[in-house]
């Protein structure tokens, strides 16, 4: 399946219906009176989390939706239907901005929630309404009023507590694959993982825990270079990251600089998120090397750093453990 994590749409709330001009004609009642009745009102446009979705891929064919129009009124002072609401199901984690001034007007999280992105018209008033003393027969009645357009951007930022990230070849995608049941394309070439996978690794306690396997950052990642840049919002929403380092890369310090100089020039709080620094392919090394190696990246952090081996299964029960006590979940 496609994954499409941006779209633009065009929403219209229906239009209300229009008031009608009716008089009643019965035998045995000479006057009447007016009897032309209300339009019903014009359906809304509602946008409702499904957690079934994964992405945004439905409205790259599709971007105009209107909702239904509501119905003329009828004699004897009876009110036109109105329109039913038309309900469009975005994935959760959704963004919803005015598409001309940027402006958030919601963020779908949790299933089943709702946002109403347009309001239908009001239905227009018959001339059962302008009876008066002064006026006992009035021959005026009122249009619907139109429903409201929007142009939308949809913004889809996955739901993931744990963030993956490092540079290409890091081997980010061999440890969500180890850790959890995702599948995802495993490689000995940069960039290839092209989309962010999703991994459900099981706690202590049995439920399950989100990871999600952000596509390989680069330099200048954050004013368009290489892929990352389309993906740094996926870990927007997490809470915390695991930033992947490759042991046998030549620059290993440096390679941990640069993935951290984009965290800080994307902004949005990313560099200020706790991190886990943990170097990868310990497998390749001898004792000696990784130990410099592991000092090397402590001083450039600041912090402890883990040495694992995805595609070994070395130290990954320690790893999940450091995972586990900085998210507060007990052992």
């Amino acid at each position: 399946m496609q994954f499409i994590d941006q779209a633009r749409i065009a929403v219209k709330a229906g239009r209300g219906g229009d008031g009608i001009v009716a008089f009643r004609r019965e035998k045995y009642v000479p006057a009447g009176g007016p009897s032309g009745g209300d339009g019903g009102r014009g359906g809304d446009v509602v946008l409702v989390a499904d957690a079934n979705l994964q992405t945004l891929l439905d409205f790259k064919y599709k971007r105009l939706f209107d909702a239904p129009d509501g119905r003329r009124g009828g004699p004897n002072r009876c009110t036109g239907a109105s329109g039913d609401h038309l309900r469009i199901k975005v994935p959760c984690g959704t963004e919803v901005r005015d598409a001309r001034t940027g402006m958030l007007l919601g963020d779908l999280t949790d299933p089943g929630q709702e946002l109403m992105v347009a309001l239908g018209g009001r239905g227009g008033l018959g001339n059962a309404h302008y009876l008066s003393n002064r006026n006992r027969a009035p021959e005026k009645c009122t249009e619907g009023r139109d429903g409201e357009e929007w142009m939308l951007q949809l913004e889809l930022k996955l739901l993931a507590e744990v963030g993956i990230i490092g540079l290409p070849n890091a081997g980010k995608s061999t440890l969500i694959s180890v850790l959890s049941a995702a599948r995802p394309k495993i490689a000995d070439y940069p960039f290839t993982t092209l989309v962010p996978n999703l991994g459900v690794v099981r706690r202590p306690s049995g439920d399950g825990t989100v990871f999600a396997d952000i596509p390989g950052l680069i330099a200048g990642a954050a004013q368009g270079a290489g892929l990352g840049h389309d993906f740094l919002r996926h870990i927007e929403r997490t809470r915390l990251l695991i930033h992947l380092i490759d042991a046998s890369s030549e620059t290993v310090a440096g390679d941990f600089q640069v993935v951290t100089d984009e965290l800080e020039a994307y902004g949005h709080g990313l560099s200020d998120r706790p991190r886990l620094v943990v170097l990868n392919k310990i497998e390749l090394l001898d004792p000696e090397t990784l130990d410099n190696l592991q000092q090397q990246v402590v001083q450039a952090a600041g912090q402890p750093v883990l040495a694992i081996s995805a595609a070994a299964s070395m130290n990954l029960k320690e790893l999940l453990s450091a995972v586990w006590q900085q998210l507060g979940i007990q052992g």
